[in-house]
């Protein structure tokens, strides 16, 4: 229940909110406050504070202009405060996290009389590590292993590294830069900056000489003051797959606001996904190898050490013919000639196993893979600990904290490459519950500077179960929100693909649009695109018509087509077409408002990307063409493994995939037209099939409340 002295607190700040920044009450604004401030503040607690309570969750689709940003941080953040959580608010792009952190939050914090602090939360590699910049001043020879190492692995570095590290050091050193790499004013090369930073495995922590000094604990000091931490999706989920707790609060501790929250579950898919290179592995167990005599000279006074040294060849030599049989097998399953990666003009293709079901031979070799890389990776912690433990002055290991701390970062990095070896192999030989749906699990061929490199991957087709544990299972309470949660308007496609429990409270907020300022029409040019010729004439008729004062944006489903329709235009059309990919996106707008404010007409030929990260507001945008309905053909391994399981089980996954996809793709690109209260203009659709398949109506109602034309006539 939520206590009258919380929800007087709630409704005051949003009082002095809307009066600080003159804004007019929207009535789904009010909605998705109370809604959430509902759900946070029934959550039941035990003594301890923990929940005891399974209704933790709202789950909250608010379409463009309804102000989610400002009634979630209302409605979430007195709640937060008054039962000692912390709120951590988690976007998919950088764009609404730039909008949350310096737009949003600031005027929450001036006008809506809350107490509060906030800090942005990124993962350890994106700051500087202080300790490694050192010694890249130094040229530091006893960190040359590592270096060799990471050469050998083809993240070396540039002739610039020297004076790109000076240039770094200065302006760390005098304030000017706080030491992460998105604050950088230019841009960094990646292996420039993998010698400049580290991560949690190669992290000594408060055992570090430079420990006061680092750029990541000094954010996370920031954090643990925090009250509200801006995060991404990517960090969060990293975060849970650590056990929570790393770099962001104790699920336990936190109350999440996932906007964007459509982006969770591919997210996760992907964050969960296993890949082996196995090339790559046999260079870096090479150059273990090598580095063997170094490391006996080194580290082989300490007995554990030596001892773990010692079995390492016998490590590497169970593992080096193994690999190589693994990417025989890899060949002969593929079909491939002469143990080749097929045509050298490819840039990768793909064998993918039906159902996820790996050939017995593979998988038990796989299962032998993964024991000899899981016993390596043991040892290799085991030499890590010691590593660690020996640079703690308290700790008595037989070796010095000079002996030790140069090879640190090594061992963690093998470690870890290790674990990776271990956790994908075993994904690659375990047999999954007939109840459930398979891993996906494929290999990729492809040539790497010339060389093939055979690459085995493994990966969820839903990340349901996962989340459903590490994530809503472990939180204190959480808000889901985004402009499209729901697809053929309805919340099970989220449910499914999230994990989201049935009991969870879900709602539609109402728009603050009057959509019947627009018009969605179905031309006569609009015909089946199964005629890809006559399909495309049809696009070019329709786009030789629009008037030139127009400001347009026409969506395509794929590139060959945009490609094709671009070649084929009149001149006179052709000179007013800006297009995806031909320009930089910042320059690409830049180019269309001028020409917009010039009083030209200016049409932008897009992909999908464009159907959900274009704002143009007002007259900038009066006109959007959607070529085509955006079904995506399930090609990719993953994908086509769900739908292969969906059929097995007796549904049809054109139905339980393709449409609820459709559904949502629609509703983001046509969302592009009405951006504001005031917008206008029209929604052209030139593909027929919304009208003549029998899933065309339910496409066609789960758009906004537009005016339709079909055909130039009017209908209700």
């Amino acid at each position: 229940m939520l206590e009258e002295e919380l929800k007087g607190e709630i409704q005051s700040a949003y009082r002095r909110v809307l009066e600080g920044m003159e804004l007019v009450p929207r009535y789904g604004q009010r909605l998705m406050i109370a809604e959430i401030a509902r759900t946070l503040a029934g959550i039941e607690t035990d003594e301890a504070g923990r929940r005891i309570s399974d209704e933790h969750v709202c789950v909250l689709e608010a379409g463009t202009g309804t102000g989610k940003t400002l009634a979630y941080l209302l409605a979430a953040l007195p709640v937060a405060q008054a039962r000692g959580k912390r709120l951590v608010v988690s976007s998919a792009t950088i764009a609404l996290q730039e909008q949350v952190l310096y737009q949003d939050l600031p005027a929450l914090q001036k006008h809506s009389g809350l107490s509060f602090k906030y800090a942005l939360a990124k993962g350890r590699g994106r700051y500087l590590c202080v300790a490694k910049l050192d010694k890249a001043l130094d040229g530091d020879e006893q960190d040359q292993t590592l270096s060799l190492f990471e050469r050998a692995l083809e993240t070396g570095t540039g002739d610039h590294f020297q004076e790109l590290a000076r240039q770094l050091a200065d302006a760390y050193g005098d304030g000017s830069w706080e030491g992460d790499r998105d604050s950088w004013p230019s841009a960094i090369d990646d292996a420039d900056w993998n010698r400049l930073t580290t991560d949690h495995r190669q992290c000594t922590n408060r055992r570090c000489g430079h420990f006061n000094a680092c750029a990541f604990f000094r954010a996370r000091r920031d954090l643990d003051q925090a009250d509200i931490i801006v995060a991404n999706h990517d960090l969060v989920l990293s975060d849970l797959a650590l056990g929570g707790g790393v770099v962001l609060p104790k699920p336990s501790e936190c109350i999440y606001v996932f906007d964007e929250g459509h982006h969770l579950p591919e997210k996760a898919v992907d964050h969960f996904t296993h890949r082996f290179a196995v090339n790559g592995a046999l260079r870096w167990l090479r150059t273990l190898k090598k580095s063997l005599t170094d490391l006996h000279t080194s580290l082989g006074a300490q007995p554990t050490l030596a001892r773990l040294l010692g079995r390492l060849p016998e490590d590497i030599a169970s593992l080096e013919p193994r690999l190589g049989e693994a990417f025989s097998m890899g060949h002969q399953i593929a079909e491939l000639p002469d143990g080749v990666s097929g045509n050298s003009h490819e840039q990768s293709q793909h064998h993918r196993f039906s159902l996820g079901q790996v050939p017995g031979p593979l998988r038990e070799h796989a299962a032998g893979l993964a024991t000899a890389f899981g016993e390596l990776a043991r040892h290799l912690e085991t030499m890590a600990d010691i590593l660690r433990e020996s640079l703690d002055p308290d700790k008595q290991t037989g070796l010095s904290k000079e002996q030790a701390e140069p090879w640190l970062p090594l061992m963690s990095l093998l470690h870890g490459r290790a674990l990776e070896g271990h956790d994908l192999w075993r994904a690659m030989s375990e047999e999954d519950d007939p109840s459930e749906p398979p891993r996906a699990r494929w290999l990729t061929f492809e040539r790497v500077q010339g060389d093939p490199e055979l690459t085995f991957s493994a990966s969820p087709v839903s990340a349901a179960q996962t989340l459903a544990r590490t994530l809503w299972g472990s939180c204190h309470g959480a808000v889901v929100t985004s402009a499209t949660l729901t697809a053929l308007g309805r919340f099970e496609r989220i449910q499914e693909r999230a994990g989201l429990a049935n009991r969870y409270r879900y709602q539609r907020l109402p728009s603050a649009f009057d959509y019947s300022r627009a018009v969605l029409s179905v031309p006569f040019e609009a015909v089946d695109p199964g005629e890809r010729e006559v399909h495309e004439q049809a696009i070019i008729d329709f786009l030789s018509r629009l008037d030139k004062s127009e400001a347009v944006l026409a969506l395509f489903s794929s590139r060959a087509q945009l490609r094709a329709v671009e070649k084929a235009l009149p001149s006179a059309i052709a000179e007013r077409v800006l297009t995806q990919d031909r320009l930089p996106k910042r320059e690409l707008m830049d180019r269309h408002r001028k020409r917009v404010d010039a009083g030209h007409g200016s049409i932008i030929f897009g992909l999908a990307s464009f159907a959900e990260g274009i704002d143009l507001p007002g007259e900038y945008l009066t006109h959007v063409i959607i070529t085509r309905l955006p079904f995506a053909v399930p090609d990719d391994p993953v994908g086509a493994t769900l739908a292969e399981w969906i059929e097995r089980n007796g549904g049809n996954p054109f139905m339980r995939i393709a449409v609820p996809d459709a559904s949502i793709k629609l509703v983001q690109a046509c969302g592009r037209l009405i951006r504001k209260e005031s917008d206008s203009g029209r929604i052209t659709l030139l593909d027929r099939r919304i009208l003549t398949r029998r899933y065309g109506r339910a496409l066609l109602d789960s758009l906004p409340p537009f005016r339709r034309e079909i055909d130039g006539q009017s209908v209700a």
